[in-house]
């Protein structure tokens, strides 16, 4: 009898132990949930010391062996696993060289060592100096330039800003909000060993970044043994005019070259940063008009929202490379073995500055729209009375009220299909805003 694989896994809800446990790689594998679900998922406050601490008690505690311990998630999940990896000597990438992805100005130093073409200009930000303009300006950044924490989480505290008004709103927003990332993410820092000039940039800074754009896309990733594998590339297509995801679709409609080019710079910088035994994805621009591929960002983690798409497509969902990696094994991953050709997850929004949700589609209602529409899940992100901006995790220029991952024959079938579904999704409101 062979003695069963101890998995814990950060955050676990029920959703994810039943895709978990489906995966072929799952067999042999018992899994636990550590820190709970709702301490990481929908709050706006994360005491990542208290978690850490409660999290190291319980597998204290356990009786038997702790064989791999795992997540799926963003920030703080992402952050915490290598402190806790390394305390229970379970296989994850260091806390530093994570960080040289996280951490936004010593991910953008690091790059520019080995892939300099493919970065904006950038600079450091204290949104609490009250000469930071002017010391970008010096730095040789005008307007228009991206504002994000030196820590991201989603899109929060994101903004383009086209003058000196935006910047002065962002930096209200920021003064006001920022220490909601910033603590956590000092804990998390406080855990690591920094060079001097990136412990100075701590997290109440944030990042000016010259505006790149073009072709958005995702490298999904891991690193094995020192061995770089990216094993697919997911689209994400935005609504016309603003910065919100309209959706994400794989496999990419790119062209071979251009993503040779970024699976290219994506075995470069991860090499360099010293990155392994972790998943990971990357998010690319392909500017067709300049002929340049920019790398947005580094993500330490596979995507959750893609988990469905890699079924629908691949017949695995990538949560099979976390598992593998968190075990010690090299990830297998199929390809092109699933049900659809082609896979989307939508977002349906509104773009209010506010409003109280009055009405959502009934359980009848969504289940006859999946059943009208084979492969569709339909995820409502809002309840009846729920106010818009309590909802954690949105962008500064929309509400996303339900998450719809589709499957199709083409790119056109998958669009048809969404407008035909969107267009019976009944939401009410009240008291609404913009």
């Amino acid at each position: 009898m062979h003695t069963l694989k101890q998995v814990f896994v950060v955050g676990l809800n029920d959703f994810n132990r039943a895709r978990l446990e489906q995966l072929p790689g799952a067999k042999g594998c018992e899994f636990h949930g550590i820190i709970p679900p709702e301490d990481v998922y929908d709050t706006e406050v994360f005491d990542i010391a208290d978690m850490l601490a409660r999290a190291g008690d319980e597998l204290e505690a356990f009786e038997g062996s702790i064989d791999a311990i795992i997540g799926y998630m963003d920030f703080p999940v992402s952050t915490m696993l290598p402190i806790l990896c390394r305390r229970f000597n379970t296989r994850t990438t260091s806390l530093e060289s994570l960080l040289k992805c996280e951490h936004k100005f010593w991910s953008r130093l690091v790059q520019r060592q080995v892939i300099p073409d493919a970065i904006p200009a950038f600079a450091a930000v204290d949104p609490f100096d009250d000469q930071a303009l002017a010391h970008l300006s010096a730095a040789g950044l005008y307007f228009p330039f991206f504002l994000k924490p030196i820590k991201s989480s989603g899109s929060r505290l994101g903004f383009r800003i086209d003058s000196p008004e935006d910047f002065a709103h962002a930096i209200e927003r920021l003064r006001a909000e920022i220490g909601l990332i910033a603590t956590p993410f000092n804990t998390v820092l406080d855990h690591a060993l920094l060079p001097p000039e990136i412990a100075a940039v701590e997290g109440h800074f944030c990042m000016a970044e010259e505006i790149i754009g073009g072709w958005q896309c995702t490298v999904e990733g891991y690193v094995f043994e020192g061995e770089v594998v990216s094993y697919g590339i997911v689209d994400s297509l935005r609504y016309p005019q603003v910065l919100s995801f309209f959706h994400y679709r794989y496999p990419s409609q790119l062209p071979e070259p251009i993503q040779a080019q970024m699976k290219d710079l994506t075995e470069r910088v991860m090499t360099h940063i010293g990155y392994d035994n972790a998943a990971f994805n990357i998010e690319y621009f392909w500017d067709e008009v300049q002929g340049r591929v920019w790398l947005l960002e580094i993500n330490t983690r596979i995507s959750q929202s893609h988990c469905d798409l890699f079924e629908k497509v691949d017949g695995i969902g990538n949560q099979q490379v976390s598992l593998d990696l968190g075990l010690g094994r090299r990830p297998a991953m199929p390809s092109r073995q699933g049900a659809f050709p082609i896979a989307a997850k939508f977002f349906y929004r509104v773009f209010f500055v506010d409003a109280r949700v009055t009405r959502v589609p009934s359980e009848a209602e969504i289940a006859a729209l999946e059943a009208e529409f084979p492969g569709t899940v339909i995820a409502l992100q809002v309840a009846p009375g729920q106010q818009l901006t309590s909802l954690p995790e949105q962008d500064a220029y929309s509400f996303a009220l339900a998450y719809i991952w589709m499957g199709g024959q083409s790119a056109d079938d998958l669009l048809v299909n969404y407008e035909s579904l969107a267009s019976r999704l009944q939401f009410g409101f009240e008291d609404v805003v913009g």
